[in-house]
């Protein structure tokens, strides 16, 4: 047969697989064998001419169908080619031991689904968890005899196996399965059936394995034919002790490996609002189009034994600039080529759409990109879960510091001003052992696919060690700068000085990094991880931390530089903050800690901000002036008006306020920002009759406009897995303060517990958001 050739760069593993080593002669070790297997047929093809009757047999309605390979005893000396076998001969191919069928027992509900925890996949492939056995019953002409007859299984993934690479697999038949490795062992005889128990290690590549089975007697070989509804999907197993992404808990697997929904954190610190996210990963295709996504990143197959390799090809085949991933990223504001991020509710429409038309989506921001990344990670058997971090810093120069670069009259330079502090930031956690790093570092990795930096020359992030980040070990691999300087960087506040040098004038040590949160283990609670990236903000350990971590920046010196202040400012809001339509009040507080009596002019100004910290519009600015007695502490209000703002939100409705001042008396410089957001309304789901598996239902979902204007194109996104795919109803146009309702109809597939998830997307509002759980019940199929 011809050998494919692949050209260097579609083999190089530049910059994706860092600690796996190509051979590049290796992959064609199979097609170097092929002129033996011509010099063998030549007999065959003798015998194919003498006897017509033993020549390949034509497709019929077996389940597995043999291919000869080989058979002995037929006389060729002699040089005669008018010999013709003997009335009496027996037809070669009876005496072979062929192959008649093959049977996985690959039901979702049979013994080695459920042994192997992928009941849940809603497809009848064959889904099976690597270092496990499984056990799968053949077929055979005759009853197997061990004392004359072999047998062994090929598995076989990726485009070039090869047995070197770990992607042909030989299975030999063994009395007794033994360790950690590729084995088969006869566990019971039925006549002409076998069942065989088959052990997989729990480093074998992960994938879609093509499986025939060869077999061995005194008349020959004989290869079955290749089933394509008997290929294997491996998968990565949390289950199993050998396996690095094993993961000790039940609960914990439970959450991060089988749940299927689960809300994502968006907002500000202080007003943390949340949305529901459906993953989908057992939707039926799902697994399959995870599958693709691999296929598409042109990586050697042999890497994805490794869940690091894994990982950082998902980080960088989520996004799209570089290998035309999953999605397009979108922070402009007009999504008019495609679908705006927050109408999206979930996974499954979005990789659907891309396995169907294999070109990115349209669009994605990053709770988008971080909820992708979790069906697909989790769908593989990665143990995964979505991260929200508040107050997240953008770091674009590998300072680990976010610079704030300020005229000689303290007004921001913004062409320097590259970094940037996000409202919030979401990206993904995934569990794992890293063995390419010094002990201790595995468990929790931080991976990000949204498109932010490069990493060896790919937008991509991670995986980076928890624990790295916590001490400030920047040094170690993958990308952990950027994180730690996401969750703990110093704010540095630069002034220009008349020669056009630089100064430190003021630093901000706590305001990067907050209520780092995901899901809660068993529950819909936000569970805080912040001590799992940073020490306690101001402690010991969280300054150790960071000044390890700046020595290995570019601004060393920056990290040391000591302010004197003995006036302090600081911004915060009542209860849950602003809503959306109405005025919104802060508190502006100054405390003079010394003895004298202190002086302050105070700026202010608040701008529209995309969630990203890039500035849109400024909508007001002010300017007061403070005097504190000593030791006085004065509380300011300040207040934005409606008619202010209205015209000017986006997005996720959030602003800024940026205060700076100098305090007359010391010339201390006083600088901060306070983001905030006005709260959208929520949408009221309203379950309507009595969820039943295969029975008629409905539910209302209902809203009021919270905005004295009208509301111009609206649309309703509704979804929810085991009740109804995802629908998009265009309902139009909704009246100022005005209520409205609609019912949507569906039919439930699932039983159990179930989340309907819907939004409500227009120009004017975004972020409505509603869920309704519902407990659909199995059909009384009884007589009445």
């Amino acid at each position: 047969m011809p050998v494919e050739t692949r050209s260097i760069r579609d083999r190089s593993a530049i910059g994706r697989f860092p600690t796996v080593t190509l051979g590049f002669g290796d992959d064609t070790e199979e097609e170097k064998e092929e002129p033996e297997k011509d010099k063998e047929n030549g007999c065959r093809r003798w015998w194919h001419k003498a006897c017509l009757s033993c020549g390949p047999k034509p497709e019929h309605t077996e389940v597995t169908e043999t291919e000869v390979t080989g058979i002995d005893d037929v006389d060729t000396e002699g040089g005669s080619t008018d010999e013709k076998p003997g009335d009496d001969d027996s037809k070669p191919n009876e005496l072979l031991l062929n192959v008649q069928s093959i049977d996985l027992m690959k039901s979702k509900s049979g013994q080695n689904r459920t042994k192997h925890h992928t009941t849940l996949y809603q497809s009848e492939n064959f889904i099976i968890r690597r270092g496990q056995t499984f056990q799968m019953w053949i077929n055979l002409s005759r009853p197997f005899n061990p004392d004359s007859d072999e047998l062994h299984l090929d598995f076989k993934t990726g485009p070039l196996p090869a047995v070197a690479k770990g992607t042909h697999v030989i299975i030999p038949l063994v009395k007794e399965l033994e360790g950690s490795r590729w084995q088969a062992a006869v566990v019971k005889q039925e006549g002409k059936r076998l069942m065989l128990s088959v052990n997989s290690p729990p480093t074998a590549v992960i994938g879609r394995y093509q499986l025939t089975v060869e077999t061995t007697c005194e008349h020959g070989q004989a290869i079955s034919k290749h089933d394509p509804t008997n290929d294997v999907y491996m998968l990565f197993n949390p289950w199993c002790e050998g396996d690095p992404v094993y993961m000790h808990s039940e609960d914990e697997r439970q959450e991060y490996v089988l749940n299927d929904v689960g809300p994502i954190y968006y907002g500000t610190e202080n007003q943390i609002g949340k949305r529901t996210w459906n993953y989908g990963q057992f939707e039926d295709g799902i697994l399959a189009t995870c599958l693709f996504i691999l296929e598409k990143s042109r990586t050697p197959p042999s890497g994805w034994e490794d869940p690091v390799n894994v990982v950082r090809i998902i980080s960088a085949m989520i996004n799209s600039p570089n290998d035309d991933g999953v999605l397009e990223g979108n922070w402009s504001g007009d999504y008019s080529g495609g679908i705006s991020p927050t109408l999206w509710s979930g996974s499954v429409e979005i990789l659907q759409n891309y396995k169907n038309d294999g070109s990115p989506v349209k669009y994605g921001q990053c709770w988008v990109f971080a909820g992708v990344v979790t069906t697909v990670l989790r769908c593989l058997g990665i143990p995964c879960r979505t991260v929200t971090n508040f107050a997240s810093a953008h770091d674009t120069d590998i300072s680990l510091t976010t610079d704030e670069y300020l005229d000689e009259n303290l007004e921001p330079l913004d062409h320097l001003n590259a970094d940037s502090i996000w409202n919030f930031h979401v990206w993904n956690d995934c569990w794992m052992a890293r063995p390419d790093l010094p002990q201790g570092y595995g468990g929790w990795q931080a991976v990000d696919a949204t498109p932010q930096e490069t990493s060896q020359g790919i937008f991509r992030c991670g995986p980076a060690s928890l624990t790295a980040i916590l001490y400030g070990q920047v040094f170690l691999k993958h990308d952990t700068p950027f994180v730690f300087a996401e969750v703990n960087s110093d704010k540095i506040y630069w002034q220009k000085n008349n020669d056009g040098t630089f100064s430190q004038i003021f630093s901000e040590k706590k305001i990067v990094g907050h209520k780092i949160s995901t899901k809660a283990v068993g529950s819909d609670e936000r569970h805080d991880i912040t001590h799992l990236y940073k020490h306690p903000e101001g402690s010991e350990e969280e300054r150790i931390a960071v000044e390890t971590a700046c020595k290995y920046g570019s601004k060393a010196e920056a990290c040391s530089a000591p302010t004197a202040q003995d006036v302090s400012l600081k911004v915060s809001l009542d209860g849950e903050g602003p809503e959306m339509g109405k005025d919104a009040e802060l508190n502006i507080k100054l405390q003079n800690s010394s003895a004298e009596h202190r002086k302050i002019t105070l700026h202010s100004q608040v701008a529209v901000m995309y969630y990203t910290g890039v500035h849109k519009a400024t909508v007001k600015k002010d300017k007061t002036d403070v005097d504190l007695q000593p030791n006085e502490e004065k509380m300011l209000e300040w207040t934005l008006y409606y008619k202010d703002y209205k015209d000017q939100l986006i997005d996720q409705a959030a602003l800024m306020l940026t205060i700076s001042g100098r305090v007359k008396e010391t010339k201390q410089i006083l600088v901060t920002q306070f983001d905030f957001r006005l709260r959208s309304p929520d949408l009221i789901i309203k379950p309507i009759g009595k969820a039943v598996v295969g029975e008629k239902m409905a539910v209302e979902i209902s809203f009021t406009n919270p905005l004295p204007q009208v509301l111009k194109a609206v649309i309703f996104h509704v979804e929810g897995t085991g009740l109804l795919p995802a629908r998009k109803i265009k309902y139009g146009d909704i009246g100022s303060h005005a209520s409205v309702s609609l019912t949507e109809h569906f039919v439930p597939t699932l039983t159990g517990m179930r989340k309907l998830l819907a939004s409500l997307d227009c120009k004017q509002l975004t972020q409505v958001l509603g869920e309704s759980n519902i407990l659909v019940g199995e059909k009384n199929n009884a007589a009445p």
